[in-house]
């Protein structure tokens, strides 16, 4: 997604704040960008906000940030609630495979 200049707005997760008057209820940003012609995966990161409410432009993007960075660091619980490494993303796949399967997924 955008962060910056010169990039297609519905990308721009910034641009589609600027829509709504704080604060705003989690639902609103959602409709909003919605309303805006914002991208799906613009919608979807909205919509994983995890607070109901926003007091300001810079909470929505203080927790997009922190997302952002857990992710990276591969700081995110898959289902089973193990927390895997970005960097090793498909390598209990191939090193733990069954028997008699590919080691390549």
């Amino acid at each position: 997604m955008a962060y910056g200049q010169a990039e297609n707005p519905a990308l721009s997760i910034p641009t589609h704040l600027d829509a709504v008057e704080y604060p705003v209820w989690r639902e609103q940003l959602v409709r909003a960008a919605g309303d805006n012609g914002a991208d799906v995966d613009v919608i979807n990161v909205l919509k994983c906000l995890p607070r109901s409410r926003y007091e300001s432009k810079e909470e929505v993007m203080r927790d997009l940030a922190e997302a952002a960075r857990r992710f990276a660091t591969g700081g995110l619980r898959d289902d089973d609630g193990v927390v895997r490494d970005r960097r090793n993303i498909g390598r209990d796949m191939v090193e733990n495979a069954p028997a008699g399967h590919t080691r390549h997924p």
